[in-house]
């Protein structure tokens, strides 16, 4: 459940509200919260980090995630103590709360989030020559190629070594004139660096609207043309697809995948742990064979050559 924010006026510190309720009435504390004059409400997973962990991706091809986690922690700022202690007092009363628990009342000294925000992204270098650099930042001086890119609700700004490897594969090869396909797209970053590359023809493809959206305004930003579309509306086969997201929904895409890709052209998967690779090469080994080429920090990326094309059209 994304946050919802209004302008945070009150004096310092703020007051923060927590709360602790099953997946089925988050979405009812979260509303009667902003109904209560709450600054910012947030949620998220009481279990995260544990073996009790309630995963939700969101992925192409695969179900839809959940409005909010089996047990959802739920954060709301309010402007003073006694406006937080009457939100409690009241949402305790509601019927559909009544498997909840008040975790209690902190305050929060308010920040200058705009310039921490800032603080916490500085350019990232892909290669000594090629940079993904904020708006507020100055490209450096060795920076020949270059992506500008501020961070958003959709993921992607080149610090994951998932997608910091994509972008040092996708840096290393002669894209010109070739069509591409980012597939499960977040902020647009691979497509970007396809553009920046020479790629003719770009297709950035995502489930989540907001990820189209993030990638179509990126684009405008960088002075480049990327074609967005669902999954479900690409059409014809690429020189280079490319998906960044993760194991499971991977495999499941295997068919799918393979058959977007051109003869002699390319497939990039990413977002596997190294412990994946065997499943991920075995689920594409139909139609294209899988080479483990990069590695950074556990996570891998994995890439294979449209050697089939016969065997993929008649699939």
């Amino acid at each position: 459940m994304p946050s919802r924010q209004r302008p945070a006026t009150g004096p310092t510190p703020l007051y923060e509200l927590q709360l602790l309720c099953p997946r089925a009435a988050a979405e009812a504390t979260a509303d009667a919260l902003q109904a209560l004059d709450a600054l910012s409400v947030s949620s998220e997973d009481a279990d995260a980090g544990t073996a009790a962990e309630d995963a939700q991706f969101g992925e192409p091809g695969m179900p839809a995630p959940a409005s909010a986690w089996a047990r959802t922690r739920i954060r709301a700022l309010f402007s003073s103590a006694a406006a937080a202690a009457e939100a409690a007092q009241l949402i305790a009363l509601q019927d559909f709360f009544a498997r909840g628990v008040v975790q209690g009342i902190t305050p929060v000294q308010t920040q200058d989030w705009v310039e921490l925000t800032q603080s916490q992204f500085e350019p990232v270098c892909i290669r000594p020559d090629f940079w993904i650099v904020p708006s507020w930042h100055e490209p450096p001086e060795a920076a020949r190629h270059v992506i500008r890119l501020d961070p958003g609700l959709a993921f992607g700004t080149g610090t994951h070594p998932t997608t910091a490897m994509c972008l040092r594969w996708i840096s290393g090869q002669a894209l010109t004139g070739q069509r591409v396909l980012d597939y499960g797209c977040g902020s647009g970053i691979l497509a970007l660096a396809a553009a920046l590359y020479g790629a003719a023809a770009i297709t950035a493809v995502d489930t989540d609207p907001a990820a189209l959206h993030a990638t179509a305004t990126n684009a405008a930003h960088n002075g480049v043309v990327i074609q967005t579309a669902r999954p479900d509306e690409v059409r014809g086969s690429y020189d280079l697809v490319v998906a960044n997201i993760l194991a499971a929904p991977l495999v499941a895409l295997a068919p799918a995948l393979s058959q977007l890709v051109a003869a002699g052209g390319h497939l990039l998967l990413s977002g596997l742990l190294r412990a994946q690779a065997p499943a991920l090469q075995h689920a594409y080994a139909r139609w294209i064979d899988l080479d483990l080429v990069d590695s950074q920090d556990g996570w891998i990326l994995l890439a294979g050559e449209n050697r089939h094309a016969a065997t993929v059209a008649a699939a």
